[in-house]
């Protein structure tokens, strides 16, 4: 048999693989996964970015595993309900959370209980990298660049209607490394999320806004909004964006991103694990998964140690600059 032969046998047989009922080797017998249907519970409202993504790899994973894959959205306290709810969850494999950075990470600088350790509670299965965010300037303004916001906020003594989507969230932080770093006095105006944010875009009572390509797209069509920087990578619908690192930002928040992740209890087995990962990869091929990425201008998802690793080297990053915004857990 040719070499040739040989590879396109293995390629066959890998692809089916994934489609077979997995077996997890336990202490005393061997339990299929799954055996039953699994729940995705989605820590944020339906509708949403987080809830859409979760469908769609909801999908696919079901169509591979031949099980149903119920999406359940628990939304509430900054993602804190659904995660506590998985947390609490038998670790078999099957109940699975979709949630957000804000969930993974900042909830423990926020919250005085959000009722989970991530460390001790969860294990990462896959992320999803986030997008760049955008800075968004009012025209009026006449600011093009990073040096133009910087003139302009001095020239105004902080005085800088600077809007974000909640405390705590990067665009509060990018605030604070900024005054840091250029002796700014800006203070943030907090909206409850993203929608009313651009809102005030729209109706000219901001002069800056931080967020999604995704979200700020009617600001931008309406000619409401002028691009000046990007968060930490460049969005490919305006590659000649500049992030905020290329044009002289300095802090090291400015060098992560935000990230939708799927995750399981603890305790879950490995194999179980490395499963899923792999499951959320082969899903950046399926149709469905490609238009939920596109839609959000994300990165493709992330296999278990990728994650992991992505997730422990970026934690120190947003625990400082979160830490650094001194505000008292609620």
């Amino acid at each position: 048999m040719s070499a040739t032969i040989n590879r396109r046998h293995f390629i066959a047989a890998g692809s089916t693989a994934l489609a077979l009922p997995f077996v997890a080797r336990g202490a005393s017998a061997q339990t299929p996964w799954p055996s039953r249907q699994i729940r995705l519970i989605c820590s944020y409202p339906a509708g949403g970015q987080t809830d859409l993504l979760a469908r769609a790899f909801g999908d696919f994973i079901s169509r591979q595993v031949d099980k149903t894959v119920v999406i359940e959205n628990k939304a509430g306290a900054s993602g804190s309900i659904g995660t506590a709810e998985v947390a609490r969850a038998e670790p078999d494999g099957h109940t699975l959370l979709c949630s957000i950075s804000t969930t993974y990470v900042m909830n423990r600088v926020m919250m005085k209980n959000p009722g989970y350790d991530m460390d001790k509670d969860l294990t990462l299965v896959s992320v999803i990298p986030g997008g760049g965010l955008l800075l968004v300037a009012n025209p009026k303004h006449n600011i093009k660049t990073l040096d133009d916001f910087v003139a302009y906020a001095r020239k105004n003594n902080g005085k800088v209607n600077f809007g974000t989507y909640s405390a705590g969230s990067a665009p509060h932080m990018t605030i604070n490394e900024l005054n840091k770093q250029y002796g700014l006095n800006i203070e943030a105006i907090h909206y409850r999320g993203e929608a009313p944010m651009w809102t005030g875009m729209l109706d000219g009572s901001l002069d800056v806004a931080m967020g999604s390509y995704t979200a700020a797209k009617p600001v931008l069509e309406s000619d409401r909004g002028t691009v000046f920087a990007v968060h930490s990578k460049k969005v490919d619908a305006i590659p000649q964006i500049k992030t905020l690192p290329e044009q002289g930002a300095t802090a090291k928040f400015f060098t992560v991103s935000g990230f939708t992740g799927f995750a399981v209890p603890k305790a879950t087995p490995q194999p179980i694990v490395d499963r899923l990962g792999q499951l959320c990869v082969a899903a950046n091929e399926d149709a469905k998964v490609k238009a939920a990425l596109a839609t959000f201008m994300l990165e493709p998802a992330l296999g278990a140690k990728d994650s992991n690793e992505l997730y422990q080297r970026e934690l120190p990053v947003w625990l400082e600059s979160a830490q650094a915004l001194g505000l008292q857990p609620a």
